[in-house]
């Protein structure tokens, strides 16, 4: 079959560069489809349900909340774990779900079931879903600065135009505001003004709710025309609250709020602050992406929508990156480019070196970018994301990816080398064919028994297969790849290629010295076959008790401990 395949190829040149011209521009269409991120994900497929429950204490949300609803998301389909958490006034319940299951499904299930539990919780505590997002989804942090404004003016622009804008832009699940004072209005009541006035705290609130909306009325008609009847009363400024009428006295005198207590404008109790590398608190936002976006179109989209918001921002107010993941996706895109071409001049070198002919090399050289296309060809299809393992994968490969071509030119060239040179323009064909035949059957099945040694790492789950999985798929498709290009093109470019002054392997004073090199230690070999089988048997014996005696981790330990100066 493999001899068939590269007799074919040989004698139909034009439509093996057909179909080739094809796949190139296929791979290039991929590559700039293909979603790109800095590292896979690894995180459970979860989603997330928040309930507020607010001056509750843990104890009463765990009773009254939490438990009611992980008892009933329990038995969802698919659902490997429900993992729950109380605090003060909330609780968060994580439902994770096998890795297999479509986390829009999920969330579709999860949405079901809240509407039946629901109707088991208090009066008002309504649970609401998390954003669409993974655990590093997080791929833009940004902080707004300017002098002259407060943390509250700062924190009000991101809550009511900053956080708004973005969230329109698409592949944006959700805009996180940290830092700063979330503005209300507060109102601090008085009790021995409440005792003297024999008003209860509930009234209060009763009177302050009551105050805070708008009514409507029906219409009248006058004179051929309708007027509609409103009634203004929402709150628009402190004094509209100090004026609120909550009762009256023994002598029918309006008790208003400001005689009662203090209102006034500041900020919400808050747990946590943001710190700018130390010099001060500031106000920001975190940009999560929505579930299997492309991470650097998003941050892309985000900056540009960003560079529009500016032009609306208050004066002396800017918009600063403290995070952006597409710095690191470049870094990583950057040396794959960096691999690839050095590769290609390493090889062609060394080829260079050990034939002394140009055209040779152009063979290995034309072979590996394409092997490489082929990879995010799979990728594309297969929905594996451009990231640090999977273009690692790549990069790993590049090695192997060339010895297929390096054979198979290598036994062409010696063997059009020792045809006489007016001989070999009615030879070249067969001779091309001949010596492809020769080895191409034991190139294509050795890069496949390297194949089926990735297979152990495609049966990894969990965090360690999501890790590893993009490595193994790419290495696998740049070398499955690069094994029907050694059997289909590389006879073609051998054809076209492999021709000029050729001078025979004895000549060559590199390969004559390798040759001289190792020819003893083969023979010696040959020769005292016991004798080695022994050697190798000794160094295998010592090498599985140091291989037992290893340790075992699922991360290389860290070289330097992480440190965050943007977060405190």
């Amino acid at each position: 079959m493999i001899e068939k395949i590269i007799e074919y190829s040989a004698r139909n040149r034009i439509v093996i560069l057909m179909v080739f011209g094809l796949i190139i521009s296929w791979g290039i269409w991929s590559i700039y489809k293909t979603p790109l991120d800095a590292i896979p994900d690894l995180s459970d497929n979860q989603v997330i349900v928040f309930t507020d429950y607010r001056g509750r204490s843990p104890q009463v949300v765990e009773d009254q909340v939490t438990y009611p609803l992980a008892v009933n998301l329990q038995g969802l389909p698919q659902v490997r774990a429900v993992r729950a958490s109380s605090a003060f006034g909330f609780s968060m319940i994580y439902v994770i779900f096998d890795d297999k299951a479509d986390i829009y499904w999920a969330r579709t299930r999860v949405l079901e079931r809240l509407n039946y539990a629901a109707s088991l919780l208090p009066q008002g505590v309504v649970p609401t879903l998390g954003p669409d997002g993974t655990g590093v989804g997080h791929v833009f942090w940004y902080t707004i600065e300017g002098k002259g404004y407060d943390l509250e003016q700062l924190r009000t622009l991101q809550d009511w135009f900053v956080r708004y804008q973005l969230n329109t832009v698409p592949g944006v699940a959700e805009v996180a505001s940290i830092g700063g004072f979330v503005r209300e209005y507060q109102i601090d009541l008085d009790p021995n003004k409440l005792l003297a006035y024999n008003i209860k705290a509930g009234k209060v609130m009763d009177a302050v709710k009551a105050s805070n909306k708008d009514v409507g009325g029906k219409l009248i008609e006058q004179a051929d025309a309708e007027y509609l009847i409103r009634g203004s009363g929402y709150v628009k400024t402190k004094a509209d609250l100090e004026n609120i009428v909550v009762g009256a006295d023994m002598r029918g005198i309006p008790i208003y709020l400001k005689n009662l207590g203090t209102v006034q404008i500041g900020g919400a109790m808050r747990r946590g602050l943001l710190d700018i590398n130390g010099k001060g608190e500031s106000v920001g936002g975190i940009v999560v992406m929505r579930y299997g976006e492309n991470t650097k179109d998003v941050i892309d989209r985000v900056k540009l929508k960003i560079n529009d918001l500016e032009k609306g921002l208050p004066p002396g107010v800017t918009i600063k990156v403290s995070y952006d993941r597409s710095d690191l996706i470049t870094r990583a895109i950057e040396t794959l480019k960096k691999n690839l071409l050095d590769e290609s001049i390493i090889v062609s070198l060394i080829i260079f070196i050990f034939l002394l002919h140009f055209r040779s090399a152009l063979v290995i050289v034309l072979t590996l970018p394409i092997s490489v296309l082929i990879a995010f060809i799979t990728m594309k299809l297969m929905g594996v994301t451009s990231n640090i393992m999977s273009l690692g994968g790549i990069a790993i490969a590049i090695g192997v990816l060339v010895d297929a071509g390096v054979i198979m030119v290598e036994n062409c060239y010696r063997h059009l080398s020792e045809i006489p040179p007016e001989e070999r323009l009615a030879k070249r064909l067969e001779v091309v064919i001949s010596s492809a035949k020769q080895v191409g059957r034991a190139i294509f099945f050795s890069l496949a028994i390297i194949v089926l040694s990735f297979v152990p790492v495609f049966m990894l789950e969990g965090q360690e297969g999501k890790l590893f999985h993009p490595l193994a798929f790419t290495k696998t498709f740049s070398m499955i790849g690069s094994a029907m290009i050694a059997i289909t093109l590389v006879p073609v470019l051998m054809y076209y290629l492999i021709r000029g002054r050729m001078r025979p392997e004895s000549t060559n004073p590199v390969s004559t010295f390798f040759i001289k090199l190792y020819s003893p230690i083969i023979r010696w070999a040959l020769v005292w076959k016991k004798t080695t089988i022994a050697l190798n048997l000794l160094a295998l014996g010592i090498a599985v008790p140091m291989f037992m005696n290893l340790g075992s981790e699922f991360m290389p330990p860290p070289l330097m401990k992480a440190h965050c100066s943007t977060c405190r």
